[in-house]
């Protein structure tokens, strides 16, 4: 999905807050790199070339796995995009040694949280397990993930009778553009697709 990234202020919420009760449609976005700068400031790797969700989440939910497992739930401050990265700030985090603290936690954010998208824009994580059939209405298999290409996005489509880990050469790619693609039914969690079963 393309759009604006806005730059976000704002949060009153604590800094580390408990893992109980946390949402359960978390999905991962990004992850922090390292520190930026000696006031706290966060070095932060999107997941996607369109990190809109990491704009305008007031609250990242972070998750380590490191030598220091754990679950934790950031109060943003501000994000920026700072170059080709991406700079936030935080309540709690004022200096380089906080920062740095975070280092290799992955950041996760509601689905229920990202912004709305444009009629025929779609997240990837919302074409993710959805079956897709072709308007013969031939079961052609389940979306398993995306390739970028630049131009636009190819499904990964695990075929039925195939399980995973498929191998590349298993796996059906059809272009995600309006030529192949006749209609996304996220309610009935199906994409119809102009495409033969011998492609």
């Amino acid at each position: 999905m393309a759009g604006n990234k806005p730059q976000q202020d704002g949060a009153s919420a604590p800094f580390f807050a408990s893992a109980a009760g946390w949402p359960d449609d978390l999905v991962p976005v990004g992850r922090i790199l390292d520190a930026w700068g000696i006031k706290g400031g966060l070095k932060v790797q999107a997941y996607s070339a369109d990190a809109d969700a990491l704009f305008s989440a007031k609250r990242w939910y972070l998750k380590s796995t490191g030598p220091k497992p754990g679950q934790q739930q950031l109060a943003v401050r501000s994000v920026r995009e700072q170059g080709e990265g991406i700079v936030a700030t935080a309540e709690g985090v004022d200096d380089r040694n906080a920062a740095e603290a975070l280092r290799g936690h992955e950041i996760y954010i509601p689905r229920s949280d990202f912004p709305r998208t444009p009629d025929g824009e779609y997240y990837w994580v919302d074409l993710i397990g959805l079956d897709v059939v072709n308007r013969e209405s031939q079961a052609l298999g389940r979306v398993i993930g995306l390739i970028d290409t630049g131009p636009h996005a190819v499904l990964r489509i695990l075929p039925p009778g195939v399980e995973e880990p498929a191998k590349p050469d298993q796996e059906r790619l059809i272009p995600f553009v309006g030529a192949f693609i006749d209609d996304v039914n996220l309610e009935a969690k199906r994409i119809t697709v102009d495409w033969g079963l011998d492609f």
